[in-house]
């Protein structure tokens, strides 16, 4: 499992960064929507869709992507648009999806999980799409993400004794959230110190007041997608990721933190 795992990193994350840092807007794009159309496969049969209803529900991601990517580029209202489809994602984020782990709802309706499928995978990708302007800015958001990620898996494997949501997670811990919040604090620092600082030195307070919101995000992320599958019933969300599980299973938190990462970073950018 861990040769798979390293594996399926060594050739996607070159793959993925490279591109993000060489290739054109709409070739990004593009790249991501393979990854986009799997998470929608995945949560339509998470959601119980039918196989033609999966597909459908896929064709319905594809025109929301071709819309918000060429239609915005032939709009003047295109900020306005992304910022309208940011801001739902973020709400969902903040509002919706913890009172829904809080109450434990088991949701069947095949509308309203298809709407929150949407709220997932879209916002995540039009965000990739947009912060690509900056690669360096959303190689280091996509680095909170990952540093919490792995601060908690190791700080939960060795002192993990307090189990943050057992009905939902077993296996995540207090003092896994503990280890996220350390890791994440060194890596802001470091990433600020290195060079950050120079971009945007009049952000600095802002910037890690992002990072402090971005972790509990990130972990809000986590717990939902765990949620979803426990209710369905299953271990992961695909088999596609050797290793790894599906596409939801590895941008579980990013579906949580980027809409706001892609809402914050160009106010961060471009204060003067």
């Amino acid at each position: 499992m861990l040769r798979a795992r390293v594996a399926t990193v060594a050739v996607l994350l070159p793959l993925f960064v490279g591109g993000m840092f060489f290739l054109g807007q709409i070739w990004w794009a593009l790249l991501l929507l393979p990854l986009l159309l799997a998470g929608g496969r995945e949560w339509a049969a998470l959601a119980g869709f039918s196989r033609n209803g999966n597909l459908a529900y896929c064709g319905i991601l594809a025109a929301s992507a071709a819309v918000l990517l060429w239609g915005g580029e032939l709009h003047r209202s295109q900020q306005a648009l992304d910022a309208a489809i940011f801001g739902i994602a973020v709400a969902f984020w903040f509002l919706l999806a913890p009172l829904w782990l809080w109450r434990g709802w088991r949701l069947r309706d095949p509308l309203f999980l298809g709407l929150t499928g949407w709220i997932l995978v879209v916002p995540t990708w039009l965000a990739l799409v947009r912060l690509q302007q900056w690669p360096w800015v959303l190689l280091a958001v996509l680095g909170v993400v990952w540093v919490a990620d792995s601060a908690a898996y190791f700080a939960g494997h060795f002192w993990g004794r307090r189990k943050l949501a057992p009905s939902i997670s077993p296996g995540k811990t207090w003092e896994g959230v503990a280890g996220a919040a350390i890791g994440v604090a060194v890596y802001h620092a470091l990433v600020w110190k290195l060079g950050f600082s120079v971009i945007a030195p009049q952000s600095a307070g802002a910037a890690a007041l992002l990072v402090a919101v971005l972790l509990p995000l990130s972990i809000i992320g986590d717990l939902f997608e765990s949620w979803i599958k426990r209710q369905a019933g299953v271990k992961d969300s695909g088999n596609l990721l050797p290793g790894h599980g599906g596409v939801l299973d590895r941008i579980d938190a990013l579906t949580a933190t980027l809409p706001l990462a892609a809402l914050a970073v160009p106010w961060l950018l471009l204060r003067t």
